[in-house]
Parts: C-alpha cells; sequence; structure tokens
C-alpha cells in the first residue's frame, strides 16, 4: 500500500520537474487568485448596486459566453500558429479588463451593465488562453504526464479557491472592490513575464499551414465523428447547466440566506475551493480503483447533496461544508472529462476538440447561469437549488446511455511520414479538387468481412479530411467495388495521408486478406477540371512556414 502512495505522489508531480511548464505554472496561479478575488468583488459589487437576481446570475454568465462564441476559432488558431503568442494575447486582454474596472471604480461608475462587459472582455482573454495552455501541455511535456499534468492544473487552481474568495471577501469587506481590482491587476504580470521569458519546441508539420475556415471544419467533422468526445462534450454541458448553480447564485445565499455579507461569501467559496483541493490530491489513487463513469457519476452525487443541503438550510457553516462537497464533486468532474477529451485527441486537431468540448462547456455553464437566475427571480432561491440538484442526479443518470471511457492512452497518433505518389502533372499546393478511387475485387463470399472493414476504413478516412466519401459496387460485375473521396486541395491530401494511425493503415492489410487473388487494390489520382460554368471554390492552402 505505502508502495502505490509514493507512486502516486511521484506521478502526480512529474511535471513540475520540466522548468517550463513549472514556471507558467505557478505564475498561473498568482494571477488565478487575483482572479477569484476580482468574482467575489464582481460578485459582491453586482449584488450592491442592482436588484435584479438575474443581473448577479449574469456576471458569471458574462465571463463564460466568449468561450462558447470564440473557442471554436481559438481551437483552429492554437492548432496553427503559435500557441504562446495565442497565451499572451488572451493574458494581455484578462490585464486590460481588470486594469478598466480598476479605472472605473476609481471614478466611481457602477453601472451594471459596464461591470457586465468588462466582465464579458475577462472571459473574451480567457477563451484564448485557456484552451491554448491546455493544448501546450502536449508540446511541454511527454504524453504519459498529462493526466497528472490536468490533474495539477484542476489541484492548482482550486488551491488558490480555497484562499481567493476567502481573501477577497476580507480585501472587499475592508478596503472595498478598488483595491481588489487593482491587485487583480498587478496579478497578471507574472504569467505574462513567464510567458515572455519560456519558450519551448513545437513539432513542425512538413506541410502548410491550415487555412482558417478548412481548420475549423476539420475540427467539426472530427468531432462529430468521434463518439467519445461526443458523450464528454454532452456529459459536460449537461453537468454545467445543472451544477453552476451552486456558484452563479452563491451570492445571493450570502446576501439573503445566511446574511454573511462578503465576509460569508469569501467563507462559502473557501469551503468550496477546500473540497476541490481535496478532491483534485485524492483524484490519482482513486482513478486506480475506479473508473472514469464512476468517478463522474459521484461527483454528480457530491454536487446535487450540495445544492440540496443549500436549498433546506440557512446556516453558514452548513452551507460552507456543503460546499466543500460541492467542490469535492466539480473538480472531479471536470478533471475527468478534461483528460478524456485530451487523450481522445491526436495531437493535430486537438486544440480543436479542446476548445469545442470548451464552447458547449461553457456554454451550458452560461445557460445554466440565466436559467437558475431566472428560476430564482420568478419563483426562490431554494426552489433553484432544489431543481438544479434533481437535474445534476439526471446527469449521472444519463452514463447508462453515453458513458464516459477510462482511456489511458491515446492510440490516435499519425503513424509517421507519408511517400506522395509520383505525378505527371504539375500540381501546386492549392491545385484540386482532388478525387481519389480505389478499385477492388472481392470474391462474394468475403463481402460481409470486406464490408465491416470499409465501414471502419469510411471512419477512419473522414477523421482525418475525406470528403464525400462513397462505397460503389458494379452492377454488371459485382465483385468489383469502387471508393471514392475527395480532398479540397492537392496539400489536403498529403495532410490526410501523414494523419492516418497506425490502426488505420492496417486496415489496408486487413483488405488485402479479403480481396481477391492476384488483384490487389489499385489506386487512381484525379485533379478536378471545369468544362464550364462557375468553378467549385475551396479555401486556397499556401505554402507559409509553420508556427
Amino acid at each position: 500500500m505505502r508502495a502505490n502512495e509514493d507512486h502516486t505522489s511521484v506521478e502526480l508531480l512529474a511535471p513540475l520537474k520540466n522548468p517550463t511548464f513549472r514556471s507558467i505554472f505557478f505564475a498561473s496561479q498568482l494571477s488565478s487568485l487575483g482572479w477569484l478575488m476580482q468574482t467575489v468583488a464582481l460578485g459582491w459589487l453586482m449584488a450592491t448596486v442592482s436588484t435584479s437576481d438575474v443581473m448577479v446570475a449574469l456576471v458569471q454568465a458574462s465571463s463564460t459566453l466568449p468561450a462558447f462564441f470564440l473557442a471554436v476559432f481559438v481551437g483552429a488558431i492554437a492548432d496553427n500558429y503559435s500557441r504562446r503568442m495565442v497565451m499572451i494575447v488572451g493574458r494581455s486582454l484578462m490585464m486590460a479588463a481588470a486594469a478598466m474596472l480598476t479605472i472605473l471604480m476609481a471614478f466611481g461608475i457602477t453601472d451594471p451593465w459596464l461591470i457586465l462587459a468588462f466582465s464579458f472582455l475577462d472571459g473574451c482573454g480567457i477563451a484564448l488562453s485557456d484552451p491554448a495552455w491546455r493544448v501546450s501541455l502536449g508540446d511541454i511535456l511527454e504524453r504519459r504526464h498529462l493526466p497528472a499534468a490536468v490533474t495539477l492544473l484542476n489541484v492548482g487552481f482550486n488551491t488558490v479557491r480555497s484562499v481567493g474568495p476567502a481573501l477577497g471577501g476580507i480585501i472587499v469587506a475592508a478596503f472595498g472592490p478598488l483595491v481588489t481590482f487593482a491587485l487583480t491587476t498587478l496579478g497578471f504580470i507574472a504569467p505574462l513575464t513567464a510567458l515572455w521569458r519560456n519558450n519551448w519546441k513545437v513539432q513542425t508539420s512538413p506541410l502548410p499551414r491550415e487555412a482558417l475556415r478548412t481548420a475549423i471544419y476539420d475540427g467539426l467533422r472530427f468531432t462529430a465523428i468521434s463518439s467519445e468526445i461526443k458523450s464528454t462534450i454532452v456529459r459536460g454541458t449537461l453537468f454545467g447547466f445543472a451544477a453552476t448553480s451552486t456558484l452563479a447564485l452563491l451570492p445571493l445565499i450570502a446576501r439573503d440566506v445566511v446574511k454573511g455579507g462578503p465576509i460569508g461569501y469569501g467563507i462559502m467559496m473557501g469551503g468550496f475551493g477546500a473540497g476541490a483541493l481535496l478532491a483534485g490530491l485524492m483524484n490519482p489513487p482513486l482513478r486506480r480503483v475506479l473508473t472514469q463513469e464512476w468517478l463522474v457519476v459521484l461527483a454528480c452525487i457530491a454536487c446535487a447533496i450540495c445544492q440540496i443541503s443549500l436549498a433546506l438550510s440557512s446556516s453558514l457553516a452548513v452551507a460552507t461544508l456543503s460546499l466543500a462537497l460541492g467542490g469535492a464533486g466539480w473538480v472531479t468532474a471536470w478533471s475527468g472529462l478534461g483528460v478524456n477529451v485530451q487523450l481522445a485527441s491526436p495531437r493535430w486537431i486537438v486544440g480543436r476538440t479542446i476548445s469545442i468540448y470548451s464552447a458547449f462547456t461553457y456554454g451550458g455553464i452560461a445557460a445554466g447561469s440565466w436559467f437558475w437566475g431566472i428560476v430564482v427571480q420568478n419563483y426562490s432561491l431554494p426552489l433553484a437549488f432544489g431543481w438544479s440538484g434533481v437535474a445534476t442526479i439526471l446527469v449521472a443518470a444519463l452514463g447508462l446511455k453515453l458513458p464516459i471511457s477510462n482511456r489511458s492512452e491515446s492510440e490516435l497518433e499519425p503513424s509517421g511520414a507519408f511517400n506522395a505518389p509520383a505525378i505527371a502533372l504539375d500540381l501546386k499546393p492549392r491545385s484540386g479538387p482532388i478525387l481519389i478511387t480505389t478499385e477492388y475485387v472481392i470474391p462474394e463470399e468475403h463481402v460481409d468481412p470486406f464490408l465491416d472493414i470499409m465501414q471502419k476504413r469510411r471512419q477512419a478516412q473522414s477523421r482525418v479530411g475525406a470528403r464525400q466519401w462513397m462505397l460503389t459496387r458494379d452492377i454488371q460485375a459485382p465483385s468489383r467495388w469502387l471508393e471514392t473521396f475527395r480532398t479540397p486541395t492537392w496539400t489536403d491530401y498529403h495532410r490526410l495521408h501523414h494523419r492516418l494511425t497506425a490502426a488505420d493503415r492496417e486496415l489496408d492489410q486487413q483488405i488485402l486478406s479479403v480481396s481477391k487473388e492476384r488483384m490487389p487494390p489499385r489506386t487512381s489520382i484525379f485533379v478536378e477540371r471545369p468544362t464550364g460554368g462557375a468553378r467549385k471554390s475551396y479555401p486556397p492552402v499556401p505554402y507559409v512556414s509553420q508556427k
């Protein structure tokens, strides 16, 4: 037992041995401390300057909506441009939002809509920097350290979460929101400095950068094809919608139920963060004995118990203990879901899958914040927590239909370089569309296994960029089959083959085993040439250096 504990400890701390990760990680914790203090100040400021319960709930929604609208674009940018520079731009926006809030408070301007506007700008910075930082983990660290790194991010954030809200409540009570916003602005200097001082190597591609529109399309298609990522997105979105009531409505609990003021609000947030910290530390050993699905189910149950307790009690002590349980469920669920998306995505598209996942989950959180605020305004605060607790239980039950896998490592990495076929035409990188046809001769007794193999091949080819994939059979010579698909350009054809995995290439050998002897598959490649009318256009793919 002792050996297992030591092994778990080493695995959890292993990413910190990397100096680049360590520098950015600790700098980010300092800025997170300031951001959490600012969150307390914003929530309490809105609760004091506005009588609308919906406006209070919209403080959290305004900071999460940008992630919903911008995440898909940010993911495509993170996969094709310098992730480090994307992080720098995002952090700069967050610092600018905090600085403007400081200036507004200094001049006594506390308009609720201005508060929401700069909270929205802060959310834009988060939408840029957070996905790029999570994608960069795979560039900075070895892949086997990714689960530990994701857990460390959650542990680190929730460590400061156990201190930041309480500290923010104290500072707001003693000095007011102005000082809180000023300290938050200063806190953003640390990660910007760490990013400027550290530069890490990124695996470059021999192919040119994808056009933004094509990259977004490929990301959406890959996500739609991957049942594993789709299940994670659905569960994460619904969990965010149901469980966000705890954080979105907590200022109202502090103001109207426990009547603890900003200090009481900070204490309750500290309880939430302490529970999240403990769960983060326990996550590696729990992953050894429980499947990821069971961890998500238990996390949902913990959050539901927290919500129902908040609906029934008016005690600050009970609320704080309940929030500790809710914080434990919150970090356990998000850690597991985040790791699952990372490991289910190859490196060439991980930025887009993480961003699409973030878009939907942040959208769920934003929609939930608005919805539960409406429930409070039209009914009551206890009823909102009671309904949200029931909804969170239903998310746990959804695992019967959409279970979360217990994947330990990705099997989706490209298998190696692709040797392009010799061509007789002078094709340019943007020449296209390209039509690929492969002819098979399959004996009648092998048709069923052939169709099973081709179903897997269709998914594999479509996942890496094949469009309009089709399998047809010759009605005059039934043993003759034709596979066809297109790529927008000649460069996209190369990119498709560079992305195929070892498992994808094994399908070629399986097809040979069911093909007619001495008649192996024959592939032909065509480039479309219009004979008249408007030519169908695809986005050009220029040759540029890979950042």
